[in-house]
């Protein structure tokens, strides 16, 4: 390379570098143009039996590499595994956040973490939540007709009644309002919530998984005759890890393996009750974490497989994360290799649901429906960037087009200093997802288009601002 050049590029680099930070910023504490008002979701329509029923079940902190079908030889996962072998198994899922609150944020509105208006992991007392102008997933079934219903864990906001789930859109809620180590006595005694209720405080959390599950298999049973959406966050594999007295002490890969067990059992129970229920061939069910594993607890987190770090972090290991889609005799099995999202399970499940998405303000998901019909060379996603948020204010972080992925800057919750603490870093995802082989020296055009792109992603997303001005 001509080192004129280089140099030129290194100075380019540097200024990018510099404005992308303080663009993110501002964004976390400026206001900036709002999205005009809107309503919340549209009236009610009537029920439609030939929509199908949606179930997602949204484990907390389960790693790429923690289940039988993604290589792991001690912990034993049949349901999940039958689940993605008969299914569609997206290789190149993420989440919308390597955090709890923001992913929930994404999956729930179809949108960035960074357009919430508040951290990406909210605590018991924290102000803000999600806004009562948000439309969420469950608000737009229940539009189209749908019993809505979540039993698991919320983390969306408490300290106002706007923002827990009835209020957003689920006709039923059993949980706890925040993660399950959200305990005395750094914290106020958690409460397990019925609806906007408190059931008990500082419930047995080794009762949970079971709870959830059976709770979700009820309302199925209730609704069988009428459209339904189920939403299952489970509160573990997150720690304190708290197996089911069924469960513990039975796996070889200790308290971790038993509690991801317990959830293998918990998706097969739902999987075997649509089923006993003849529905198993009118809903789809979902499956993916809310981000990667708490490498940081050692044995009591969880692998992210061949991905290089975990939850937290931006690298690979924090958000790309199992994702299988069940759907017997309209789903053929196999591996999607496109680069999909939590946002675009939201826009999915829409637009399934015979729902449009949102139009009056930015949504960031896009329609996976070829994806699920097979149709060879689908390309819904074809040259369309995937953007990583992290740390507290949401700030973007790194990007990936295609086979593409570069760090603007980045974060370990392990304290690691990769790369000499390098910025711009490129990799190769396809040849090299462990982000083992920095690229950037070779590629210098490709660094500076993904460094375009980010610009006009930050500079999108100061325009259309958020709810919170």
């Amino acid at each position: 390379m001509d080192f004129s050049y280089f140099c030129c590029m290194k100075n380019f680099i540097a200024a990018t570098t510099a404005a992308l930070t303080a663009a993110s910023a501002a964004l976390a504490t400026n206001a900036s143009a709002a999205t005009p008002n809107s309503p919340a979701a549209p009236p009610a329509a009537p029920a439609n039996p030939n929509r199908p029923n949606i179930v997602i079940i949204y484990p907390d902190d389960m790693g790429y590499g923690d289940l039988g079908v993604t290589g792991n030889p001690d912990i034993k996962t049949p349901n999940l595994d039958r689940m993605a072998l008969d299914g569609i198994r997206f290789s190149n899922y993420y989440s919308p956040s390597p955090a709890s609150t923001a992913s929930r944020y994404g999956l729930m509105t179809g949108r960035y973490p960074i357009r919430s208006g508040f951290r990406w992991v909210l605590n018991p007392d924290s102000p803000r939540g999600i806004h009562p102008e948000e439309i969420t997933l469950a608000e737009a079934l229940k539009a189209q007709g749908y019993h809505t219903a979540m039993y698991g864990k919320w983390h969306l906001g408490t300290t106002k009644k706007d923002y827990l789930p009835l209020q957003n859109g689920f006709d039923e809620y059993i949980g706890l309002p925040y993660s399950n180590d959200m305990i005395p006595p750094k914290f106020q005694d958690i409460a397990l919530m019925n609806g906007n209720d408190t059931i008990t405080m500082n419930p047995d959390q080794t009762k949970l998984t079971r709870l959830y599950t059976e709770k979700a298999i009820d309302f199925m049973s209730r609704h069988r005759k009428e459209n339904f959406f189920v939403y299952v966050p489970y509160a573990m594999p997150h720690v304190p890890l708290h197996p089911g007295k069924e469960f513990a002490g039975r796996s070889k890969r200790g308290t971790y393996g038993d509690v991801v067990e317990e959830i293998d059992w918990g998706v097969g129970e739902i999987l075997s009750a649509l089923k006993k229920m003849k529905l198993d061939k009118n809903t789809i069910v979902w499956f993916m974490s809310d981000n990667g594993p708490w490498v940081l607890k050692g044995d009591q987190g969880g692998s992210a497989g061949l991905f290089r770090d975990g939850k937290g972090s931006t690298w690979e290991g924090g958000m790309r994360v199992p994702c299988f889609v069940y759907w017997p005799r309209h789903i053929a099995p196999g591996i999607n290799e496109d680069v999909v999202n939590g946002m675009d399970v939201y826009a999915t499940c829409i637009c399934l649901a015979g729902g449009q998405i949102p139009s009056d303000r930015p949504v960031d998901g896009y329609d996976l429906r070829p994806y699920l019909r097979g149709e060879s060379g689908a390309g819904v996603k074809d040259g369309v960037p995937f953007f990583y948020h992290g740390l507290d204010d949401n700030r973007l972080m790194a990007v990936r087009k295609g086979r593409w992925k570069l760090h603007i800057s980045t974060y370990s919750q392990l304290g690691l200093n990769y790369f000499d603490k390098k910025e711009m870093l490129l990799f190769d995802i396809y040849n090299d997802p462990s982000e083992k082989y920095e690229v950037s020296a070779e590629h210098p055009d490709i660094v500076k288009e993904l460094l375009s792109i980010c610009e006009e992603q930050l500079a999108k997303i100061s325009r259309e601002g958020n709810f919170y001005q």
